[in-house]
């Protein structure tokens, strides 16, 4: 069965599945990975009655997470924080699904409007989110590092769970947004 062929579901991120992510994370974004205490951190704040942030994973029918992402949200503004799928589902419409989830938690938060981060030179993650209906707004100067690459902030206003092609379009993102 290919990645694309093989049924992938999508549930919340708990602590126990950070011995997977972090793995994930550390091969996708070498030079940037997020720490277990960053993740346990933003965990902290996903559950329980004051909870604003969302995080999920992308499991796949093995148990093996293929994907994660998370969103922040504070005052009606929602943050996508990360979306990564593992290489061997990038095209598999992994990141619209995982992209979508988000969506629809920022909706739950009563987010007014959703803003990301992303590399200036990942074109397909741009593509993905400007399906979405994202624009860009802005740019940030040497965010990333090392090597100082700029990113680009884009903005979605009043989010809506589904992109222009809907929640099964095709794309995917692979980089910390």
């Amino acid at each position: 069965m290919t990645a694309s062929a093989a049924p992938v579901s999508v549930r919340e991120m708990r602590w126990w599945d950070l011995g997977q992510v972090l793995p994930l994370e550390r091969e996708l974004f070498p030079d940037d990975a997020w720490s277990k205490g960053l993740f346990w951190s933003e965990l902290a704040h996903a559950r329980g009655p004051g909870a604003n942030r969302r995080y999920a994973v992308a499991e796949d029918a093995e148990g093996r997470i293929v994907g994660y992402g998370g969103l922040a949200a504070n005052d009606g503004t929602g943050d996508i924080q990360t979306i990564a799928t593992a290489r061997d589902h990038w095209g598999t419409g992994l990141g619209a699904r995982l992209l979508t989830e988000l969506l629809a938690a920022a909706t739950a938060f009563e987010c007014h409007e959703v803003l990301l981060e992303v590399r200036v030179d990942n074109d397909r993650a741009q593509r993905l989110y400007e399906r979405f209906g994202f624009e860009p707004i802005g740019v940030r100067r040497g965010y990333y590092q090392p090597g100082n690459v700029d990113a680009l902030v884009m903005r979605l206003p009043g989010p809506s769970p589904h992109g222009e092609n809907g929640p099964g379009a095709q794309g995917t993102s692979e980089s910390r947004v």
